[in-house]
């Protein structure tokens, strides 16, 4: 209903600016084309602004409308219920808190009923305290009408539990998706905009999708003493390979200093000219840090707003207390490199290292990428603020673990802290992002010495194509 709306009232407003602009072009531009003292010049400027302003003010009215409609449709009335448990869905990690969703908006201000239930081994995970949902009678209906091969999406049922083609007759619909249905038991669920089932079925799949990964990696760590198994689970949450992109080179380097590790990136191309990168270090080591890790990977990635970093770092925070981890946070770089404005926008939650490595007359210049934000998942954080910094050709953005930075020689001296380092890295910029880490690799082994490193490794270089 809320899409067919919108539809009609964009077409409306279409149609009275048309109205509008014919009427001015009869009435108006005659006028002034008749008037001998304009020129002809001045009859198409006028007729061109005119146009203009009415396209801006149509534009401007279609963005007003569609945002009142969409209020509307979505947060008012029955459907705000709906809208209201996709927000809480969104920061579930375990069924613990999806089952007091459940409780606290569907059962307790919704009045629904609900069965959720896992097809394929033929089990209830939860069930409301309601004749319905808890009858014997109903699982056995539902597992007859809807069996374990019943595909992925969004379907309405009936009073007697059947399938209906839509939600005009209703008594609730349900879910399915990787062989779980959750059941919505409902007597208003024709009051509930359409388009609301959608985002509410992508919610539960990425629920499902977060629950599973801490899941497997809980059960790897808990089931098997052989580590290297969740090594190769944590780096397959590592970008494999870079994504390919013509005008911005990628390279990365990663070398935990156990078989796990609590350093991690990532590059998550937004569109063809914004491309995120991101690079961070969880606190400690272990298996904690690994959960860590491989929790605030999967929220970056499963976010649809990758344009909005303070979001990303807000959730990222959230997925972090959520855990329940007695002193464990994240200190990250997030960096959305823009190839088209030649930008970075960043927010550098106070990692030490990234810098920009830009050419100048007289060589290479070093501009840091400064610390604009705490550290994550441990202490509240209040207005983000987002940095920008304007790129040119031939630009390297280098960020790095304070593995790299903090390796000391014998004399307890720190690599960051050195002219060899800063040159170093200023006679590399004008290498490939691979070359240009290599270089960086061998100066940290060769300044360690024959010392066993004391922290990960970590690196990723981006470089703007000339």
């Amino acid at each position: 209903m809320y899409k067919f709306k919108r539809r009609v009232a964009l077409i409306c407003i279409d149609i009275v600016m048309l109205v509008l602009f014919i009427l001015i072009a009869v009435n108006v531009i005659p006028v002034i084309n008749a008037n001998q003292s304009y020129s002809p010049q001045f009859t198409w400027i006028t007729t061109g602004v005119i146009f203009l302003s009415l396209l801006t003010v149509s534009f401007m009215l279609k963005d007003k409308t569609s945002s009142r409609l969409e209020h509307s449709a979505l947060f008012t009335k029955e459907t705000a219920l709906l809208t209201e448990f996709i927000d809480r869905l969104r920061i579930c990690y375990s069924l613990d808190d999806f089952y007091d969703a459940i409780a606290q908006i569907l059962e307790q201000e919704g009045d629904c009923a609900v069965l959720y239930t896992d097809t394929e081994k033929n089990y209830v995970l939860y069930n409301s305290p309601d004749r319905l949902s808890t009858a014997k009678e109903t699982m056995e209906t539902l597992s007859n009408n809807f069996p374990d091969t019943w595909g992925e999406g969004c379907f309405f049922i009936d009073s007697k539990l059947g399938l209906l083609e839509s939600s005009s007759n209703a008594r609730g619909f349900f879910l399915s998706n990787n062989h779980h249905h959750f059941y919505v038991f409902c007597r208003y669920t024709r009051l509930f905009d359409s388009s609301i089932y959608k985002q509410l079925l992508e919610e539960f799949t990425r629920f499902q999708n977060r629950t599973t990964t801490i899941a497997n990696l809980s059960e790897i760590a808990s089931l098997s003493k052989e580590w290297s198994q969740l090594a190769d689970t944590q780096r397959s949450f590592l970008p494999q390979q870079m994504p390919k992109n013509e005008k911005l080179s990628i390279a990365a380097y990663f070398r935990p200093l156990v078989n796990v590790s609590g350093d991690y990136y990532s590059v998550l191309p937004i569109d063809e000219n914004k491309t995120l990168l991101m690079l961070g270090d969880v606190s400690g080591k272990g298996l904690a840090a690994a959960l860590v890790m491989g929790l605030v990977m999967n929220t970056v990635k499963i976010l649809e707003n990758k344009n909005d970093l303070p979001a990303m770092i807000h959730a990222i925070d959230k997925a972090i207390r959520g855990m329940k981890l007695q002193d464990k946070y994240t200190v990250l770089f997030l960096g959305i490199v823009d190839t088209k404005q030649m930008t970075i926008r960043y927010i550098n939650a106070s990692m030490s290292d990234p810098v920009i490595i830009t050419r100048a007359p007289d060589g290479y210049r070093i501009k840091p990428l400064t610390s604009n934000c705490s550290i994550v998942g441990i202490i509240d954080l209040f207005d983000i603020e987002v940095s920008e910094q304007r790129l040119f050709r031939g630009d390297v953005i280098l960020m790095a673990s304070d593995g790299v930075s903090e390796v000391m020689d014998e004399n307890g001296i720190e690599l960051g802290d050195t002219e060899l380092y800063s040159n170093t890295i200023r006679k590399s910029a004008a290498k490939s992002p691979k070359e240009f880490i290599d270089d960086v690799v061998n100066l940290v082994l060769t300044y360690n010495g024959e010392k066993k490193l004391r922290d990960d490794v970590t690196m990723m270089v981006a470089k703007l194509e000339g």
